[in-house]
């Protein structure tokens, strides 16, 4: 694996190759005081995140750390970015200075997709962290391995992916990531959150979250992005919250073996309840920790080579 940029167009075979080398590291480290291998020792790893970011930068920074890789991160505010230097330059920049991976989040879709043509010619890697509205590989990768962790097998299982679907680079890679695997995934949202074209992907799309509850084996509850919204996608918080919000008499509706993911920031209280979100059924907390595991697994395949263990 060149680069890590979309779910789309990853293969079966790759996609469960990251899936089982992030089961194999998270029982390595389970139970180590010291949660350090020397996997990627002499590599260094850079992040580029022109948005803002909690879980996905603080995981890809533990797991480039706790694979004794060196991490540096790059924000735009503190970089030459500031100064007007363009994604290209700074990019070819960081590969001068030996950047064996370089981790973007950008908010313009198809980000990442030119830095690995500008970078072609050199030999680092690119793993897209997300862009714009686009995709974000990584995240679908940890959900499959938290699916696969509380279900099993993905092949048959059947998961709905509800609320901002239209702005959401996260629902994006889990329509293709989990079609790959074999699951069916229903998309439930308002015709006005629904991307242009949806009908033509591999899923089922529904409009009342109630008539879908039952039959699902996990629902992934999408944040709203209203900072990506121009004009009226619904009524108000209230409404979208009495229509797509995962509530207590909700929960009810799912089988009792039904897994609740959400990939953060939620919106406790609109997207999800807050006793919704704490519940046994609510794998949130388990979608973190898988996230660094997934995350070092990713730098495995594409920096340590096919021929070393891990």
């Amino acid at each position: 694996m060149r680069h890590l940029l979309a779910t789309d167009g990853l293969a079966a075979d790759q996609a469960t190759a990251v899936l089982d080398t992030a089961d194999e590291l998270k029982r390595t480290l389970l139970g180590r005081e010291v949660r350090k291998l020397p996997t990627l020792r002499g590599r260094t790893v850079i992040t580029m995140f022109y948005e803002n970011s909690t879980r996905t930068r603080v995981s890809f920074e533990l797991a480039g750390k706790w694979m004794s890789a060196d991490v540096i991160n790059v924000s735009a505010g503190g970089s030459s970015v500031g100064k007007g230097e363009s994604l290209r330059d700074t990019a070819l920049t960081l590969s001068a200075a030996g950047a064996d991976c370089v981790i973007i989040r950008h908010p313009a879709s198809g980000a990442a997709h030119r830095l690995s043509g500008w970078l072609a010619e050199t030999p680092t890697a690119v793993v897209n962290a997300g862009d714009g509205t686009h995709e974000h590989p990584t995240q679908a990768l940890l959900d499959a391995a938290t699916l696969r962790e509380r279900l099993g097998e993905l092949a048959g299982r059947r998961v709905g992916i509800v609320g901002d679907v239209l702005h959401s680079r996260v629902a994006r890679s889990n329509v293709h990531l989990l079609a790959t695997l074999g699951a069916e995934v229903v998309l439930v949202a308002p015709p006005t959150l629904l991307p242009p074209g949806a009908e033509s992907l591999p899923v089922t799309v529904a409009h009342h979250l109630d008539a879908e509850l039952p039959a699902l084996d996990a629902v992934m509850m999408l944040r709203v992005q209203t900072e990506r919204m121009h004009g009226g996608f619904f009524p108000s918080a209230r409404e979208y919250s009495i229509a797509y919000g995962l509530n207590e008499a909700r929960l009810r509706l799912l089988p009792e073996h039904a897994v609740v993911l959400h990939p953060g920031p939620m919106l406790r209280g609109m997207e999800i309840a807050p006793a919704v979100a704490d519940a046994p059924q609510s794998a949130i907390i388990e979608q973190v920790r898988n996230g660094v595991h997934v995350r070092m697994a990713v730098l495995y395949h594409l920096l340590a080579g096919e021929g070393e263990a891990a």
